[in-house]
């Protein structure tokens, strides 16, 4: 069987069956934790695009859609959730499907500091299809194509499995810490070399610095200006990646720089990557933009990635001024929107 060292190398990604990672986390913060849900807006909406190793013409190709709305009643507690991700990579035509549907319960612990509380139970289905590889009795001695091969490609069926994961998120209106886990079942992947997708464990926060608050008064409204150091670390099998980095927000604008080290398994190395983020809201649109810049030689020779977020978010300001003079609100969370 002839295959490309590109197939080779996105096949030997899919077989160690890792976790997409987004470079705009908090964009896509249900992926990583199902305790966001509900958390920010009353309701959103967003898709996700990435296109890590763009410089390959058999890239790894990621969309994800994800919604959530928050409960008016009873009380505020309780959030819904769902999140699709799509992922394909490679010349063999690797794709994988995951559908997932959460649930999150939010309470205050005293008037400055809340609990969210998030499950998630996901069902997937992932496959390699073979029908555009070239093995060995298709090739004449002039190397030529002579027709379809002989092989039984019935032998690679498709994998269907269900995830199960949890996460909290302890937050006030200046500080997060989110704690989650993914695949906490070890769902079974059907891989020769790897039977079992490994469970994925992520510890993330950040502290808010507010230049100057967002105000009212009456009808006129101060715009924030902010920044917001934030760090994580996340492990999943072999691979382990810790990140740095700061956001800074003058609204409607968001600029942020992370940095982030990828730790894979014995043979991929480490990569060392700076992703630089721009966002920028219009009314109850977010569209954000990232970049992953390689530092280290390895990362290079990858090649980047891009993302594109768009998000459609609702927060009723007027029902949240509501819900504070009656003091039944919760402190906003200050996670970057991007």
């Amino acid at each position: 069987m002839k295959l490309p060292l590109l197939a080779l190398t996105l096949l030997a990604t899919a077989a160690h069956a890792q976790d997409v990672y987004f470079s705009q986390p908090y964009a896509n913060r249900q992926q990583a934790n199902p305790a966001w849900a509900g958390l920010v807006d009353d309701y959103s909406a967003t898709l996700s695009f990435r296109d890590q190793l763009p410089q390959f013409a058999g890239s790894f190709i990621t969309t994800q859609l994800a919604a959530d709305w928050r409960l008016p009643q009873p009380g505020l507690h309780h959030a819904l959730g769902v999140v699709i991700t799509r992922d394909q990579a490679g010349t063999a035509g690797y794709t994988r499907l995951e559908a997932s549907a959460q649930y999150a319960y939010h309470t205050r612990l005293t008037r400055e500091l809340a609990l969210s509380g998030g499950a998630t139970v996901g069902y997937g289905r992932q496959r390699v299809g073979y029908g555009n590889l070239t093995f060995g009795d298709q090739l004449a001695a002039d190397g030529t194509l002579t027709g379809p091969t002989a092989e039984s490609l019935s032998d690679f069926p498709a994998a269907n499995y269900l995830t199960l994961g949890v996460g909290a998120v302890l937050y006030t209106q200046q500080f997060w810490l989110s704690v989650s886990g993914h695949h906490l079942n070890r769902p079974d992947l059907g891989f020769q070399t790897q039977a079992q997708l490994p469970a994925r464990l992520a510890v993330s926060g950040g502290f808010k610095v507010y230049l100057r608050p967002p105000e009212s008064h009456g009808r006129v409204e101060t715009h924030e200006i902010s920044f917001t150091p934030v760090a994580g670390y996340s492990q999943q099998g072999g691979s382990r990646r810790t990140e740095a980095g700061v956001y800074f927000l003058a609204q409607p604008i968001t600029l942020g720089a992370v940095y982030r080290n990828l730790t894979g398994f014995e043979t991929s190395g480490t990569q060392h990557v700076l992703a630089a983020v721009a966002g920028v809201a219009v009314g109850d649109l977010r569209i954000g933009y990232s970049y992953d810049v390689g530092l280290s030689r390895l990362a290079q020779d990858l090649g980047g990635a891009h993302e594109i977020t768009l998000t459609l978010r609702a927060f009723d300001r007027l029902e949240s001024a509501y819900r504070k003079l009656k003091r039944r609100n919760y402190p906003a969370a200050p996670c970057p929107s991007f």
